[in-house]
């Protein structure tokens, strides 16, 4: 292994950044070899600040795509945490059908997941909905799966999983209805990956042509941004959200000092917050529900 010096740490975290988002400083150097190391033989560079350079400089574009898929994190499983698909299914998805049942667009959904990795989250969603909803194939719905990483992105859009992938949280019964056996792998079924779209999308950048939305997940992502970015994407998230739209967070996440209009909700054990409350309401800290 070789010897990084704090010029090379500096302009990988540099790139990093750039690339991503991530805020890695001088305690994340091991990261630097244990994930760039291999990337980093193959491009020909003298050092990482040659290679951080170049690679920013859109000079070594085979490998770009490459870098941000090695540096970001790819844990993801189905129906991670479970609570938010029971806030599904018990609170948000009944809400959502009774308010729509008057409007001119009924049976219309959009929803985001961003941050989307290989696209267990956005296709846990659709099989919620889909258990809810015996006539889905009806509804005009869309689930905007968007990721950083080209190559999750590219595994989501197929909609195959290995069993390992599938041993990961998905029980027998889903498993049977909404997939069928291709050879060694899983194919998501054609009703369930017909609501779904993937891209590939830095969250950093504007958020033009999204939205809006009626839930948007944003989970497990942006405890690796700085507090300001964190506060960026969240308020940017709220401009593209309906009326009454949730945001649904990571279990360990808090968007506590957004400000009043982002104070929790909390059911079936779900982060979630509704920073557009019809009518410019909001809602206090004392105001919090606890739904069991």
């Amino acid at each position: 292994m070789s010897t990084l010096t704090p010029a090379d740490v500096d302009a990988v975290c540099d790139l990093v950044d750039n690339l991503c988002g991530l805020c890695w400083d001088s305690s994340k150097a091991y990261l630097i070899e244990s994930r760039l190391a291999n990337i980093f033989k193959r491009s020909g560079c003298a050092n990482y600040v040659d290679f951080a350079q170049r690679v920013k400089a859109n000079m070594l574009p085979a490998l770009k795509s490459e870098v941000i898929d090695a540096v970001t994190t790819h844990e993801t499983l189905w129906f991670r945490d479970n609570s938010p698909f029971e806030a599904l299914k018990h609170k948000i998805f009944p809400e959502m059908i009774d308010a729509k049942a008057t409007t001119a667009l009924p049976k219309r959904f959009r929803i985001w997941s961003a941050a989307c990795s290989t696209g267990q989250e956005p296709y846990s969603i659709a099989m919620t909905l889909a258990d809810l909803v015996p006539d889905i194939h009806r509804w005009d719905v869309q689930i905007v799966g968007t990721d950083i990483s080209p190559a999750s992105v590219e595994t989501a859009s197929r909609g195959l999983y290995g069993e390992m992938e599938m041993g990961r949280g998905m029980d027998a019964q889903r498993l049977n209805k909404y997939f069928t056996k291709e050879g060694a792998q899983w194919k998501i079924r054609d009703e369930i990956r017909a609501m779904c779209s993937f891209s590939t999308r830095n969250l950093h950048d504007p958020f033009t042509g999204l939205g809006p939305f009626d839930v948007i997940f944003c989970r497990n992502v942006v405890i690796y941004f700085t507090a300001e970015d964190r506060k960026s994407i969240f308020t940017r998230m709220a401009q593209i959200l309906q009326p009454n739209g949730w945001v649904l967070v990571g279990s360990s996440e808090s968007l506590g000092d957004m400000g009043p209009k982002w104070a929790p909700q909390f059911h079936c054990r779900a982060n979630c917050y509704r920073p557009t409350m019809a009518g410019g309401a909001s809602l206090t800290q004392s105001q919090a529900i606890h739904t069991k």
